[in-house]
Formats: structure tokens, C-alpha cells, sequence
């Protein structure tokens, strides 16, 4: 058997205690989620005709989580049998919960409890949106804008309190009852998580800006009405999917981070630091949660303060707690000389002296927290730059609309582009700042690394308040338009809300990227030295083969290349893919509300109620109906490049997805969050205003953004993580059949083309669907009346 891939340590003693109050943190995290759900349900829920849209929002939400769950049962159960055949490494004559099958069970039993957590974040993040946003209208129009805000702010802290509680809970249940094989259970735990999330933020996403540009095109661009006109037959489907789309699907994305940057931490930490390495990754964000619950208890509305600058306060204070707690715990829990940690080192070799960096343990990784909670806040100021209305960038694509759809569509481009380098120079700085602080030793350098992700977990919890925020006020500005029942002083509260909204959700957009690319970047580090430890140990590899892999990084290799070449593409696959799915669905989407405003009498009268579930139906059957081909690629496409070309270019292909989809994601997200944001600009009366060419212009950009910020962007996040996880979980296997006494290249080439048949037939079999589009040109209304 080889050599462990993780430290042969023990969490005793004081270590234990603390292991056993980062499990108490986590189920204060989850008590205050009640508590913040207790005080939203208290709210008023408004008027009748409020409550009735608000149901049918509520409804449609929960019927389409439900179907989407059951589709996704199938994946996961294949999954559980998957890991049950992997091998999974263990310390040497291990027994009890530490051997080698009560590995392999426990990591696909935990596997399905990190889908389960998944699943359940997401749900409840959809389950209380859904009702706090009639509450959130009522406020507005009942109390004002101080108490409407609050109600919408606390929703979120709901999900982002149950974010941080699972993962905390999760992680520290598998640390204490699993202790040195806790890294192995916690890949199943992670692997679990960003299954779960990649699905919800792909399905989810096409659900939502199917509705979203199918809306949008018919009803504002042909028959000039308002974006949650009552009229409109799919305003009821573009409600239910802010909430299956940003409120289920951003929270199980943020929680997979969560959850696989934890795995990777103890992965590196217990090789780097030994016992402490299994505990400390665990404090931080332990330390995040306690900071997350001040910063969600302190921060209230002002009077006349920007919004925006109110739920600011809130992330800034939870950040600065979080930095200095993390710093006092560094000190404290961590010794002051490097002789003096237990085992650092194992399973690499003892750190030779000229390696050791110049900064104490306490510094070091105090340093690194610190560097990835600064990161979060810079990307935060840098999202926030191009795409918030108050900026340059967003000010000058609102002005080109001016000239057309073109080139606003141009200009929306160029600042995707631009945005995008900034951000990869930002993350690469703060990834090569926590390398730099190792000194010589490549073992401190990666767990350097997963402790910046740490940093930025210490974040979640306001982040994902922050996001939730967003499709909240979105929606009860919807109801508020859609009842009649709000007066003019409460729908300019909504309107303000909801551009608030729209800023946050760009903003954790951003940090989310930076969260998953610190993920799978700690996620390859443990890959590749997964891959050598087994390499080196395995049965007959000689030195020179081993050496080979390594030589693999430094100097040319064709099959290296090529590996990286096939993770870019993977990646702009993929988002053609989701963008693709998009466009389907809502060209169905458009020829359903087309027929209905020609085909029911009186809808533009207000006399006749359009048919809201037809359009649920078609955004929920096709939704659904790509969820496969995503999942299928992201699943075997490692296990193609692994069997078929070896770890060396799987590696590779790991390099290639980060860096590609790093800068994909941003560029995608800030595009259309730069594109959004200048139509709300013209919306707020500039450049001719509502009903002007300008704004049409403006539309036709942000139905273009749709599914480049809230499908294909968000779901690269998730995309890179089951990747790596794939990888990481394959690796052993890679070996085993490439190299020593047990090489087999007739399986493994078997393997390879099984997998790469797979994902051709995904492929094949999505791009032969065809969407509902007639050749019936459209007339378009000149003045809203229909005709």
C-alpha cells in the first residue's frame, strides 16, 4: 500500500477541546439562522392581492427545487457507488474508522450528507426568499425604506448563518470522529457540495434568464410595457427564478467553497504543520462566523444613508473583526519557533533548515488569513468599479446607448475584457504574496495558499447575505408593480432597493470567483501531491519515471501542452453550453408569451389573466432537461485526460481550467452586471429615459448579459471545483494502471475512451435539441396597449 497522502496525526488534548467549540460555533451559527428567520416571518405580509402573487411565486419555486432534486438523485447515487470503488489512502496498518474501507464507505456516505447539505442551503436560502419578499414590499409601502431593507438583509444572513453552520458542522464532525483520515472522508464531503452546486447554479441559471430575456424581449422591447407588467405571462416565471437562480444556486455555490477549501486546507495543513494543520484551518472560518453574526447585529439603515453604503459597513466590519481575531488566534494557538510544531513536514520529509521562512509559524499563517480577507475586499472595490452606476465604466456603456444596441453591447464587452485582467493580477498577487511568505518550502507555500481561502471564508457569511439581498428586492418591487397595491412613495423605496440589490449581487459575483479560483488552486496543490507521494511509493515505478512527472512542470512536455490546451476548452465548452441552453429556452419562452398576447382576449385590456404556469413549465422542462450534458462534462473530462494521457497532463489540464476560468467567469459576470446596471442608469432617466430607443438599446445588452452573469459566469465557479475533486479522487487510480507492477494500458485507454464517448454523446445529443421558434415575425406595440 503507498505511503499515506495526508500526516499520520492525532487531534488530542487541547486540540480536541477546540475542535469541539468550532462544532458549538457552527450550531450557534445555525441557531442564529432561526433567530434572523423568526424576526423576517414576523414582518406584515401586505395586502391580498399581494399575498395571492407572492404564493404563486412561492409555488412555482418550490415544485421547480423539488423536480430538480429527484433528476439529480440519479447522479448521486451513481456517485456514492463511484466512491465506494476508489481506492483511498490511509495510514499503514490503520484500523477502526482510519482503515481503508471505513475510509472509502465514510467518504461516500459523507459525500451524500455534503450533497444533502447542498441541497438543503439552497432550499432554504429559496424556501424564505420567497416569503420574505412580499414582506419586504409591505415594509416599504407600510414603515419605509430603514425597516424594509432590514427585513431584506436579515433574510440573507439567514442563509449565509446556515452556510457557515453546515460547513463548520461538517468539517468538525469528520475531524473528530476521522482525525488523520479526516482530508479523505472530507473529499466525498466537498465533492458532494460542488456536485450539488454546479447542478443548482447550471439548472437554476437557464430557469431564471430563460424567464429573464423571454420577459424582457416580448414585453418591454415589443409591446413597451413594464418589466413586471401583470400582463406579461412570464413575470411569474422571472420571479420564481431570482430565486432557484441567485438565492438556491449562489448559496450552495458559496457553500461548496466552503466545504472544498476546507478539504484542501487539511489536506496541506496536515502535511505542512501536522495536528495543528488538521485544526487551525478550522478556526478561521470558525472565527468568520462569530464575525459574520456582528457584522449582520451592528450594522442597521441610517437615515439618508445610501443603501448600498449600509450593506458596505456590514462586509468592511465583518472583515476587520474577522482579520484581527484571526491574527489574535494565530498567536495564540500557534508556537513561535518551527521545532516546536508537532510533525511538520510528515509525509514530505522533515523541513531542512535552509527551507524555513524568516516569519514564525504564528506570522506565517497569520499573514496568509489575513492576505485572503484583504482580497476579498479588493475585489469588492474593483466589482463594485465596473458595475456599479456610480462608476465610470457603467456610465460610459450607458451613454453609448445613444448609438444602438451595438455598441452597447461594444462597450459592454470591452469592460468585461478590461475587468477581467485586473481581477486575475489581483488574485494572482494575493496567491503569490501568501507563496512568498514560505520561504523555500513548496509544502508552506500550498498550505499558504489554502489558508488565504480560509481568509476569504472568514467573508461567507456576509456575502452570501449580501447576495441574497439582491433577488429579495428584485422581487418585491415585481410584487409591488404586479398587485397595483403600492403607493408612489413605497415604489420608489422598491426601485432604490432593488438597484441596491442589483450592485450586491455583481459584487459577490466577484468575490465568489475569488473564492472558488483560492479553492481549486489549493485543490490542485493537493493533487499534485497526491500524485507524487503515489507516484513514489507505488509498487515498481522507478525513480526515473517518478522524476519524469516532476521534470513534467519544469520543462517541455507535447502531452503537457496539450493537457492545459483541453482545460481551456473544456471551460468555453462549457459556457457555450450553458449560454446556448439559455438562448433555447427563452426563444420558447418568447413564442409562448407571443401567442398568448395574440391568442387571449384582453390581456392588454388588464380584462383577462394570462396563463403564468404555461410559462413555468416550459423555463422548468428545458431547465432541467440540460442539466445532464454540464454535469457529464465536468465528471469525465478529467477522467478522459487522467486515463488517456496520464497525471502529468492532468495536471496540466487543472492549469488550464483555473487560469481560463478565471478570467471566463469574471469576464462574463462583470460584462453582464456592466450591462445591467446601464439599463437601470437610462431606466433612472437618463439618456431619453424609459420607453426611449436608448432604453430599448440598453435591454437588448442586458438580455445579452443574462446568461453570461447569472448561468455560464456563476457556474465556472462550481465547474473548477468538481474538476479538481474529480482529480484529486482519480489520482490513485491514474497511477496504479500508468505505472509499476500493476500498469494496465489496455484499461486504462478503455477507460479513457468510455469517458470520452460520454461526454461526445452529452454533446451530440444537447446540440440536436432545437427550441420552439416559428417564423412568425413579431409586431411590436407602439405604445403598450397591445396594439
Amino acid at each position: 500500500m503507498p505511503r499515506p497522502l495526508v500526516a499520520d496525526v492525532e487531534v488530542t488534548g487541547g486540540d480536541l477541546a477546540l475542535v469541539l467549540v468550532v462544532a458549538a460555533i457552527a450550531v450557534l451559527a445555525l441557531l442564529m439562522a432561526v433567530v434572523f428567520r423568526a424576526e423576517v416571518l414576523r414582518a406584515g405580509e401586505g395586502t391580498p392581492n399581494m399575498q395571492r402573487i407572492a404564493q404563486a411565486i412561492q409555488e412555482g419555486a418550490t415544485a421547480y427545487l423539488t423536480r430538480q432534486f429527484r433528476t439529480l438523485a440519479v447522479f448521486a447515487a451513481i456517485a456514492f457507488v463511484v466512491l465506494l470503488v476508489l481506492p483511498a489512502h490511509t495510514a499503514e496498518a490503520a484500523d477502526g474508522l482510519q482503515s481503508e474501507w471505513a475510509v472509502r464507505i465514510s467518504r461516500s456516505v459523507f459525500f451524500l450528507l455534503g450533497a444533502g447539505f447542498s441541497a438543503a442551503i439552497g432550499f432554504l436560502g429559496m424556501s424564505l426568499a420567497v416569503r420574505a419578499n412580499l414582506r419586504v414590499a409591505a415594509a416599504a409601502n407600510e414603515v419605509g425604506r430603514d425597516p424594509a431593507m432590514n427585513i431584506g438583509f436579515r433574510t440573507g444572513a439567514v442563509v449565509g448563518m446556515a452556510t457557515v453552520g453546515l460547513g463548520l458542522l461538517g468539517a468538525s464532525v469528520v475531524v473528530l470522529f476521522f482525525q488523520s483520515a479526516a482530508p479523505n472522508v472530507l473529499e466525498g464531503f466537498g465533492f458532494g457540495a460542488a456536485l450539488l452546486a454546479m447542478f443548482m447554479r447550471v439548472g437554476g441559471g437557464i430557469f431564471t434568464k430563460a424567464a429573464d430575456v423571454g420577459a424582457d424581449l416580448v414585453g418591454k422591447v415589443e409591446q413597451n410595457i413594464p418589466e413586471d407588467d401583470p400582463r406579461n405571462a412570464a413575470t411569474i416565471a422571472d420571479n420564481v427564478g431570482d430565486n432557484v437562480g441567485d438565492c438556491a444556486g449562489m448559496a450552495a455555490d458559496l457553500f461548496e467553497s466552503y466545504a472544498v477549501t476546507l478539504v484542501a486546507a487539511l489536506i496541506l495543513g496536515s502535511q505542512a504543520f501536522g495536528d495543528k494543520g488538521l485544526v487551525f484551518p478550522l478556526l478561521v472560518p470558525a472565527i468568520g462566523a462569530l464575525s459574520a453574526i456582528v457584522g449582520v447585529y451592528l450594522t442597521r439603515p441610517r437615515a439618508g444613508e445610501p443603501g448600498l453604503r449600509t450593506i458596505n459597513r456590514a462586509f468592511y466590519l465583518s472583515a476587520a473583526v474577522g482579520a484581527v481575531g484571526s491574527v489574535a488566534l494565530a498567536f495564540a494557538y500557534l508556537p513561535g519557533e518551527w521545532s516546536d510544531l508537532n510533525g511538520v513536514g510528515v509525509g514530505l520529509g522533515t523541513l531542512a533548515s535552509d527551507d524555513l521562512p524568516g516569519v514564525s509559524p504564528a506570522l506565517f499563517a497569520a499573514g496568509a488569513v489575513v492576505i485572503g480577507i484583504v482580497l476579498a475586499a479588493a475585489i469588492l472595490a474593483l466589482t463594485g468599479h465596473y458595475t456599479g452606476t456610480e462608476f465610470r465604466p457603467v456610465k460610459d456603456v450607458g451613454r453609448t446607448s445613444l448609438t444602438g444596441a451595438a455598441t452597447v453591447i461594444l462597450s459592454g464587452l470591452s469592460v468585461g475584457f478590461e475587468s477581467a485582467v485586473y481581477t486575475a493580477i489581483v488574485i494572482g498577487a494575493a496567491v503569490f504574496g501568501a507563496a512568498l511568505l514560505a520561504g523555500g518550502s513548496t509544502a508552506l507555500a500550498l498550505f499558504a495558499v489554502a489558508l488565504a481561502g480560509c481568509g476569504l471564508l472568514t467573508t461567507v457569511g456576509v456575502i452570501v447575505a449580501m447576495d441574497t439581498f439582491g433577488p429579495v428586492s428584485d422581487n418585491a418591487q415585481g410584487i409591488a408593480e404586479m398587485s397595483g397595491d403600492v403607493d408612489e412613495k413605497g415604489a420608489q423605496i422598491l426601485t432604490e432597493l432593488d438597484a441596491v440589490g442589483n450592485t450586491t449581487k455583481a459584487i459577490t459575483k466577484g468575490i465568489a470567483i475569488a473564492t472558488a479560483v483560492l479553492a481549486a488552486s489549493a485543490l490542485f496543490a493537493s493533487y499534485t501531491q497526491s500524485a507524487v507521494e503515489a507516484l513514489v511509493d507505488a509498487e515498481g515505478v522507478t525513480d526515473a519515471q517518478a522524476n519524469g512527472f516532476a521534470l513534467g512542470f519544469l520543462v517541455f512536455d507535447a502531452k503537457l501542452i496539450v493537457g492545459t490546451l483541453l482545460g481551456a476548452a473544456v471551460v468555453f465548452l462549457f459556457t457555450g453550453l450553458a449560454i446556448n441552453a439559455v438562448a433555447r429556452a427563452a426563444g420558447a419562452v418568447v413564442m409562448e408569451v407571443r401567442r398568448q398576447f395574440r391568442d387571449i382576449p384582453g390581456i392588454m385590456e388588464g380584462t383577462a389573466r394570462p396563463e403564468y404556469g404555461r410559462v413555468v413549465d416550459i423555463v422548468t422542462r428545458d431547465s432541467l432537461r440540460e442539466l445532464a450534458t454540464p454535469g457529464i462534462l465536468a465528471i469525465l473530462s478529467p477522467i478522459a485526460v487522467g486515463f488517456g494521457l496520464g497525471v502529468g497532463p492532468l495536471a496540466g489540464f487543472l492549469v488550464g481550467a483555473i487560469a481560463t476560468g478565471t478570467l471566463m467567469a469574471v469576464f462574463l459576470a462583470n460584462a453582464g452586471g456592466a450591462w445591467d446596471n446601464a439599463k437601470k442608469l437610462v431606466e433612472d432617466g437618463h439618456h431619453g429615459g424609459k420607453g426611449s430607443l436608448a432604453h430599448e438599446a440598453t435591454i437588448i445588452g442586458d438580455t445579452v448579459g443574462d446568461p453570461f452573469k447569472d448561468t455560464a459566469g456563476p457556474a465556472i465557479n462550481p465547474l473548477l471545483k468538481v474538476m479538481n475533486l474529480v482529480a484529486l479522487l482519480i489520482v490513485g487510480a491514474v497511477v496504479s494502471l500508468s505505472y509499476g507492477s500493476n500498469e494496465n494500458d489496455v484499461a486504462r485507454i478503455l477507460i479513457a475512451l468510455a469517458a470520452t464517448t460520454g461526454i461526445v454523446a452529452a454533446v451530440v445529443v444537447s446540440k440536436q435539441r432545437t427550441s420552439a421558434i416559428d417564423d412568425e415575425a413579431p409586431v411590436p406595440a407602439e405604445d403598450g396597449s397591445g396594439a
